[in-house]
């Protein structure tokens, strides 16, 4: 195990204090703030937050073998690996630029409205290729999960890949700041958050001060025609970094053309500055192909050797809740699974990816868009095209989806419900054999109960 944090390197991180009685030795190999995932050997740092708080767990996490418990409340518990702090989310802040301080790796920060854990999940599968590579889980791109993951960051690897995400101002730049990016990718400018951000300008400005964090000679790569261009050219040019734009015009820097597109992958002609080659990636779609793009595009710009990061990215596949595919039913029921979360850009992309894979029937199933404020109404009922072009049956729920299922015509009406969990056996009973069936909605709207629905051996499936 690669040792991240000695008992001098938190003590000059966080400025805080063991008890004075002892010089107890630290060995820290990991950091956690939940005790049901500790693992022997991680910091715990017990935060604070609205429904939970750390402090709770100190005991637990003790006793399941952390090396040290970072505090900032009396916890009533005489341990020489307890470190007392001022706030331990300021500590987690501080353990987080003190590791990047010492890591002497090249760092990529990814932002965007959608798209951003699957560039990021790409990355890591071309930079992996190339060396020793470290990586944000999940999607841990807000104020606790961007710290966590610098504060785990080994001082030895080659690369980080760290996610930045926001849905108010003024949260992109300091995690930028934070994270230093030697390369900043911006995957999208969308109608994510927009009734939280009042307008797609304020989203653009928001996600391009991501280049306000780099260093003069640092890389910022953006998709050709980015809403907002100009904020991004700007930020660039102030922070006296390069702006490479990416696209299918010959006239990109980053230039993916001669594509083929099927329900296996993707199959295109990459044109970097200074390297061509042709790359595959095993996910259908063309957004992922864009995606593809980016990622490599920004493998490159790390210094990454090209023949092994595009060998590295071939091995990228979708993860559950974002683009899978699985067999269900008693294997006669495709689903295309992209319940984790949604937008409206994200779910034309699914809608169309649905119209790619699909040889039987295609039944859309979908959930709630929500951080859409006043713009909801008009961004549900905007999908009626995509959905006319890329459904044969749609199934939705919650209160703004029923918006968009009143103006649906009856021939694609399957059936509308006030949550997923009523809707999910409505359907269930409905598949037939042959059929495919993509799940989508915002994480709040807990489409996953959709999809495990599906896949529980209970479900049957009625004929063709």
């Amino acid at each position: 195990m690669t040792l991240l944090w000695s008992r001098a390197d938190l003590l000059a991180a966080t400025s805080g204090r063991f008890p004075s009685s002892t010089s107890h030795n630290i060995a820290g190999t990991g950091v956690s703030i939940d005790t049901r995932t500790l693992n022997a050997g991680d910091v715990f740092i017990a935060l604070r937050g609205e429904r939970s708080n750390g402090h709770e767990h100190v005991a637990a996490a003790l006793h399941s073998g952390a090396a040290a418990v970072v505090v900032h409340e009396p916890c009533g518990i005489d341990d020489p690996r307890i470190l007392h702090v001022a706030d331990t989310l300021d500590a987690l802040r501080d353990m987080a630029r003190f590791a990047r301080a010492r890591f002497a790796g090249r760092v990529v920060g990814v932002t965007g409205s959608v798209g951003k854990t699957s560039v990021k999940d790409m990355l890591r599968h071309a930079l992996q290729a190339c060396g020793a590579t470290h990586y944000a889980v999940a999607s841990y791109n807000n104020h606790w999960g961007v710290p966590l993951t610098l504060a785990r960051l080994p001082a030895d690897a080659a690369y980080c890949v760290s996610e930045i995400g926001m849905n108010h101002v003024g949260e992109i730049l300091p995690l930028a700041r934070m994270v230093r990016p030697d390369v900043a990718v911006v995957t999208t400018v969308a109608s994510s958050h927009l009734g939280l951000m009042g307008s797609i300008d304020a989203i653009a400005r928001e996600k391009a001060e991501i280049l306000r964090a780099l260093p003069a000679g640092g890389t910022g790569i953006i998709p050709d025609g980015i809403t907002g261009e100009d904020h991004f050219a700007r930020n660039a040019a102030q922070a006296g970094a390069t702006l490479w734009r990416a696209g299918h015009n010959a006239d990109c820097p980053v230039y993916a053309g001669d594509a083929t597109h099927d329900a296996r992958g993707s199959r295109f002609e990459l044109r970097l500055p200074g390297w061509r080659g042709v790359a595959h990636i095993n996910a259908p779609g063309r957004h992922m192909a864009d995606n593809a793009m980016l990622a490599l595009a920004a493998a490159y710009a790390c210094g990454a050797d090209m023949d092994h990061a595009v060998a590295g990215l071939a091995t990228f596949a979708p993860g559950a809740g974002r683009g899978a595919m699985a067999r269900v039913m008693q294997d006669k029921v495709a689903l295309l699974d992209e319940s984790y979360n949604a937008s409206p850009a994200s779910v034309r992309a699914a809608l169309d990816l649905l119209g790619l894979v699909a040889t039987g029937r295609r039944v859309a199933v979908l959930g709630d868009m929500l951080e859409l404020g006043t713009f909801a109404r008009h961004e549900h009922q905007a999908l009626l095209p995509a959905l006319r072009a890329n459904a044969d049956i749609v199934f939705c729920c919650g209160p703004n989806m029923k918006t968009l299922f009143d103006t649906l015509p009856s021939s694609l009406q399957g059936g509308w419900t006030p949550d997923s969990e009523q809707l999910a056996p409505l359907v269930r009973a409905a598949l037939r054999a042959g059929d495919t069936v993509m799940v989508k909605g915002s994480h709040g709207s807990r489409m996953r109960h959709v999809v495990t629905a599906l896949q529980t051996d209970a479900a049957r499936v009625g004929p063709a």
